[in-house]
């Protein structure tokens, strides 16, 4: 385990006894410009993952879903959501995880998904497998549509959209259909329990770390074009095996 990976799953436990405290508690709840919410919690939880990556690594970058940017033109750079999916948060289930990424001149490297509520501690690094609360984890080997659960999330935009129907096509020809959203989709995926994840209205803070941990787990993990994901992603396609993953890209790659 390097030094990297070291200190962020420090820096997520040190999250979690945040979240728990505010969890079981209560607290005020903001709407930030983009009509998201945001509570003490996400604030708290950030700068606590701050302090202790930057004290490690004085000279790294941090980019932040509450406190922004700092020395982004550093080498390696953090990607952080303290609190991916604050509207399960306050609304007090269970659908929510701190994100915890590293990118190397703009190259996913590390990856840590960590929900309190469901005990799930997910982490990989580039080129040494993918874990889950220890254990090695590896997608499924099921390699046609008509084989592959398939998981939505965020898809408000392609429902209004006139390729909405492509999506409807895909969901009659899987195996089965369900929506579990958030990190949960992708920590099955990586298990090897479902096959696809479809997702749009994302951002690059929701999903960099579970998609390193995705790939080394054996999967693909793209935007819904097939593309490389950079800090302007807003859409997924995972899948475990790039079979499936040509399958689904050549019935809904021109979504976006």
């Amino acid at each position: 385990m390097s030094p990297f990976l070291k200190t962020a799953l420090e820096a997520a436990q040190a999250a979690q006894e945040i979240i728990n405290k505010y969890y079981a508690g209560d607290f005020e709840i903001e709407i930030k410009p983009d009509e998201t919410p945001v509570t003490i919690a996400d604030i708290e939880t950030e700068k606590t993952i701050k302090k202790i990556i930057l004290d490690a690594f004085p000279d790294h970058g941090f980019f932040g879903e509450e406190t922004g940017k700092v020395n982004e033109d550093a080498e390696y750079n953090w990607l952080i959501d303290p609190i991916d999916g604050t509207k399960s948060f306050v609304r007090r289930y269970p659908f929510f995880s701190t994100q915890i990424a590293l990118m190397r001149n703009g190259e996913l490297i590390l990856g840590v998904s960590n929900s309190p509520e469901f005990k799930e501690m997910a982490y990989a690094e580039k080129g040494k497998g993918a874990w889950l609360n220890g254990e090695k984890i590896t997608v499924s080997d099921i390699d046609t549509i008509k084989g592959s659960t398939l998981s939505l999330g965020n898809i408000a935009s392609i429902a209004k959209s006139i390729q909405w129907s492509n999506v409807g096509n895909l969901v009659a020809n899987v195996n089965r259909i369900r929506g579990y959203g958030d990190f949960y989709h992708y920590h099955l995926l990586a298990s090897g329990k479902i096959d696809i994840v479809l997702e749009s209205d994302v951002n690059i803070l929701d999903i960099a770390a579970l998609a390193v941990i995705v790939r080394e787990a054996g999967g693909i993990f793209t935007d819904l074009s097939g593309n490389e994901l950079n800090l302007e992603t807003r859409s997924v396609l995972a899948c475990n095996n790039k079979d499936v993953h040509a399958q689904v890209l050549a019935d809904i790659s021109y979504l976006e």
